[in-house]
């Protein structure tokens, strides 16, 4: 029976009614003969991982895991969860990322941020995926004049920067198909970060102390996200410094998170030894992005616009 029989023959048999379906359409709007890769996002409940969720979804189809539906320190677990999701490409921003307490557990640090990446990093060769992983500006130590360039030598002060960094040497060495994604003062609209911690802090104090000593760059999480898409379908592997535009202190960022959201709370600068944190932190931090804007990538925009949109995003600024 010809294509115009079958047709006529349906109508009989519905009274006339013939339901077809257009086999040029497709519903997720993607040409037909091209399925979507699966993308596996570790920490997808982390500030980077909701935003990577959200973003990501219209193009890939995305499978996130976090502590609860795998463990990156236990390989079995690992192995089972790549099983699963069958992964075209796996984003790491999993992380044990509380920098004191790394210096106070450092076993824990290199379990998570090193022996957890290496596991992924043998489940990724497995399965042949693309891996990002997300790593710091804390594996510099911090002396430098000017921004740190991707071939900089790096000399973390931290048990977090040493365990990072050893999570990016295992990437490196085992690995062709990678993205190595240095970052640094990363701020998300979901879950804890400076920002929203000086928002309480000023609604709650009469002052606020701030460290002057140490300079870097806030990074929001969207622009991140969006930073990552557009290096992940491309063939241009390898280390990227990735930001924000600008750079600033942990004092002067605070002093312009409460001007932009109206609170007059004084902010009373310090230095990093009075604050007498158990981990040492870097005083220059500040990444150039230098490979990435060379490669064509779109350059983020300034932290002051990233921070303003995000203050009316969750609904803190003053004037939106």
């Amino acid at each position: 029976m010809n294509p115009r029989e079958k047709k006529e023959s349906a109508k009989k048999e519905t009274g006339g009614l013939v339901f077809e379906r257009d086999e040029t359409l497709d519903p997720l709007g993607l040409p037909l003969g091209e399925p979507r890769k699966t993308v596996l996002v570790t920490g997808h409940k982390g500030q980077l991982g909701q935003a990577l969720m959200e973003l990501l979804t219209p193009d890939f189809c995305l499978c996130g895991v976090d502590l609860d539906e795998m463990d990156i320190t236990v390989a079995e677990e690992v192995a089972g969860a790549f099983y699963l999701h069958q992964p075209d490409i796996v984003i790491h921003t999993a992380a044990m990322t509380d920098v004191d307490g790394c210096e106070l557990d450092p076993e824990a640090a290199i379990r998570a941020n090193s022996l957890g990446t290496q596991n992924l990093v043998i489940a990724s060769e497995e399965f042949n995926c693309v891996f990002i992983y997300l790593s710091t500006d804390y594996v510099f130590p911090g002396k430098s004049k000017r921004p740190y360039f991707e071939c900089d030598p790096t000399g973390p002060l931290s048990w977090y920067g040493k365990s990072k960094l050893l999570g990016e040497e295992f990437v490196r060495n085992m690995l062709f198909r990678y993205f190595i994604i240095r970052t640094s003062w990363l701020v998300g609209e979901k879950g804890r970060n400076f920002v929203k911690m000086m928002l309480k802090l000023a609604r709650e104090k009469d002052e606020l102390t701030v460290v002057n000593d140490q300079l870097g760059c806030p990074t929001f999480a969207r622009d991140l996200a969006k930073a990552i898409r557009e290096l992940v379908d491309t063939p241009y592997y390898g280390t990227y410094h990735v930001t924000n535009s600008g750079e600033t202190t942990w004092y002067d960022f605070a002093v312009k998170i409460l001007e932009e959201a109206g609170l007059d709370t004084p902010v009373r600068p310090i230095t990093t030894e009075e604050l007498n944190r158990p981990a040492p932190r870097p005083s220059y931090s500040v990444l150039s992005g230098l490979l990435f804007r060379e490669r064509g990538f779109t350059p983020l925009r300034s932290w002051e616009e990233a921070l303003h949109e995000y203050l009316k995003n969750i609904g803190q600024l003053n004037n939106p």
